[in-house]
């Protein structure tokens, strides 16, 4: 088959600037194969180069005595003690989520469980964070239920346990969904294993499914906006098989207790070109494939085809040789391709071979770790408007307007298409906070959660930025959890727009501000930009996923409010409203700046709740919607009803931050004030549980009504 010409038309269509294919003739001094322009292409594409973002990413704080692997590797490692280590990352499905929602989602759910696994972890937990456009939009129905059944149809039939994540809806979605999905699992500190090819003339191993035309130039279609010709990419959106990413996990964790693994690395975005390069590049090696060697389901595959392919289920390996018949014996009796299909060399080159013809040749180094590096040209986002004054409005009737919208109601109709027992570890499912997971065969647990607020970040990127860190800390500490540490999912619109590239240098500067102040370093995340839809952007949504420690499973905080509980207030309560929830959903409005996140406080109010978890019943922080939301939470989960003192809208619905709402017995809060005196905390009581409404003022409402209100909502849209 004849190759295309080298055009400036073809050129532009894989991704490349005229400026970036002066720096490949530089670089090769010749004309690129239409294998080497997909080669470069796949590479130097913002999925996989960060060629944007790799400046400010650079800042983040990524160290500290708990981290034993930080970003560079397919996923961030954590100590939690006694040799075990827990492997962790979240990554974006965005794009092919938006073309075709169920694939989309599911192989995003697949590559996030590769990542862990490829490490040597066996995944233990999962979560998501989803966005969507308003309701009303004719895509978003068809989207959020192809992309809810997706991952459900995934994680469910692999078997991790979903134990937790987001949902929104905002016009800014529709024409750009945002798929983020997160996996975590655990691994024995001395058996984790890394990418980094080594030693001259090792085998390189093609491990677990077929080749087939599926994702091909995936990644490049993943780093550019959409428009009118958004149908003609679906052909690059991946099939996945859960089954098949079953048994190739312990095909994959049986070889490696062999001893026959180097190194290993998923085949992701980009395929076989980014995982061969990768681990040549980290090795500092070069790498020779051998193309009719690689296993493919389809005929007549090209060079070009198979080196930028996606499908799924797919990992390489670099093999110790006298391991081969060993290593080849697990994937038969699996069930599973292995195939040698090259070798590393001395010489940095990245040499392509097809039916004895050369497809590529071109120094790898180049298409990796030197790739294109920008430092674009960002204004800082201006100031808020003014917070125009907010009408009072009842508090019953704010409550009721927040959990019959989109964004407040209950996810119930969402995670109960989640497996989440599955492994039996888990001890707090979705809908009540942090998910945990207990660690087989110990007395620690694991806790998870996953947080952002766009429209914080919209209106001040730092402040949005410190917040989304904040509110993870604070879901974590809810429970009872020592925040170990994060990663992130940065998703933002067309970096080569200032005020865009303005939103996430904010965004950066906020995370890395309070993961430094937190103490919850970022270990490992993902960066998606070029979320826009025929110029407009979507929100900046940058997803903070975060792990948390729990000693002694026992000791986690996971109790209901009870007849007779008092309802305590931790932190100060100061009425914010801008951008809050109630202005969006009750009023329709969007002015006012993000609530100020004091770090300080954070912390101190984090280390009371842990000091003190003996006296606390139940317990969950105060973000969207205020008091009254997280107030009816607790009355919901203990089934009880619950008189609020606070009856003004300010401190109702405000969103200050660094704040708590603690249920607990006379006796224990008592206790709770007398220790809030001595750590200079802020502690009020604001309530008590009893009878079986919710009771603001003069107006109430039954428990159960406003639990049918919320259930309602999502399956009357939805389902």
């Amino acid at each position: 088959m004849q190759e295309p010409a080298i055009t400036p038309e073809l050129i532009a269509s894989h991704g490349l600037k005229p400026d970036e294919y002066d720096r490949i003739l530089d670089i090769i001094g010749r004309t690129p194969s239409f294998t080497e322009l997909g080669i470069f292409s796949a590479m130097w594409n913002e999925h996989c180069s960060y060629k944007s973002s790799k400046k400010w990413l650079r800042t983040l704080p990524t160290e500290g005595p708990q981290v034993i692997c930080g970003p560079g590797e397919n996923a961030g490692i954590v100590d939690i003690g006694d040799g075990q280590c827990v492997v962790f990352k979240m990554e974006s499905h965005n794009h092919p989520s938006y073309i075709e929602p169920y694939q989309g989602a599911a192989t995003g759910v697949g590559g996030i469980l590769r990542d862990v696994f490829t490490m040597g972890a066996r995944p233990i937990a999962a979560m998501n964070s989803l966005s969507f456009g308003e309701v009303s939009h004719p895509k978003t129905k068809q989207l959020v239920n192809g992309v809810v059944e997706g991952v459900g149809g995934y994680g469910n039939c692999f078997g991790v346990p979903t134990v937790g994540g987001e949902l929104r809806f905002d016009p800014a979605y529709n024409g750009n969904c945002l798929v983020n999905a997160f996996a975590a699992g655990l691994a024995d500190t001395d058996a984790i294993f890394y990418s980094a090819a080594s030693g001259v003339g090792m085998p390189v191993v093609y491990l677990g499914a077929k080749t087939g035309r599926d994702g091909v130039g995936g990644a490049t279609m993943a780093s550019a906006e959409f428009d009118d010709t958004i149908e003609e990419k679906r052909p690059t959106v991946q099939v996945g098989d859960p089954f098949t990413e079953k048994r190739l996990m312990e095909a994959t964790l049986e070889l490696m207790q062999t001893g026959a693994v180097i190194s290993i690395q998923d085949m992701g975005a980009a395929g076989l070109t980014c995982s061969a390069v990768e681990m040549g590049d980290k090795g500092q090696l070069g790498i020779r494939l051998d193309l009719e060697l690689v296993p493919v389901r389809e005929e007549n595959m090209t060079a070009y085809e198979m080196m930028l392919s996606e499908s799924q289920e797919r990992m390489l390996m670099v093999l110790r040789p006298e391991k081969e018949a060993v290593a080849k014996a697990v994937f038969d009796k699996w069930d599973l391709d292995f195939a040698i299909v090259g070798e590393t060399i001395a010489e940095d080159r990245f040499l392509i071979v097809h039916n004895g013809e050369t497809k590529a040749d071109l120094p790898l180094s180049q298409l990796a770790s030197t790739a294109p590096e920008y430092d674009r040209p960002w204004v800082e986002t201006p100031p808020a408007e003014a917070l125009a004054d907010v009408p009072e409005i009842d508090g019953i009737d704010g409550l009721k307007a927040l959990l019959a919208s989109p964004n407040y109601s209950a996810r119930n109709w969402v995670f109960e298409q989640y497996d989440s027992q599955v492994m039996a570890d888990t001890i707090r499912v979705p809908g009540l906070g942090a998910g945990i997971i207990r660690v087989h065969g110990t007395p620690k647990a694991l806790a998870f959660t996953s947080d952002v607020t766009p429209r914080y970040v919209f209106a001040n990127p730092f402040e949005g930025g410190k917040q989304a860190v904040a509110e993870a800390y604070r879901n974590l500490t809810a429970v009872g959890a020592k925040p170990l540490a994060t990663t992130d999912n940065m998703n933002f619109g067309n970096p080569e727009k200032p005020e865009i590239m303005g939103q996430f240098v904010g965004a950066i500067k906020g995370i890395g501000e309070a993961v430094k102040a937190l103490d919850m370093p970022i270990v490992s995340g993902n960066v998606s930009l070029y979320n826009e839809t025929d110029g407009t952007g979507i929100l900046p949504t940058p997803t903070i996923g975060a792990v948390g420690l729990i000693e002694d499973a026992d000791q986690a905080i996971c109790g209901t409010a009870r007849e007779g509980h008092v309802l305590l207030m931790l932190g100060e309560a100061e009425g914010h409203l801008g951008r809050s929830a109630l202005l969006a959903e009750v009023f329709n409005r969007t002015d006012g700046d993000a609530p100020h996140v004091d770090l300080d406080a954070e912390r101190r109010a984090g280390d009371f709740i842990r000091d003190n978890r003996d006296w606390i019943d139940a317990c969950t922080d105060i973000s969207d919607g205020g008091m009254v939301l997280a107030a009816y939470d607790l009355a919901e989960a203990g089934d009880v009803g619950l008189t609020l003192d606070v009856t003004d809208t300010p401190r109702l619905f405000g969103e200050d931050q660094a704040r708590y709402l603690i249920a607990c017995s006379f006796d224990k809060a008592e206790a709770l004030m007398i220790a809030a005196g001595k750590a200079e905390v802020t502690l009020t009581s604001v309530g008590r549980f009893t009878g079986s409404e919710i009771t603001i003022g003069a107006s109430s409402a039954p428990v159960a009504d406003l639990r049918a209100l919320s259930r309602a909502t999502l399956p009357t849209l939805f389902a």
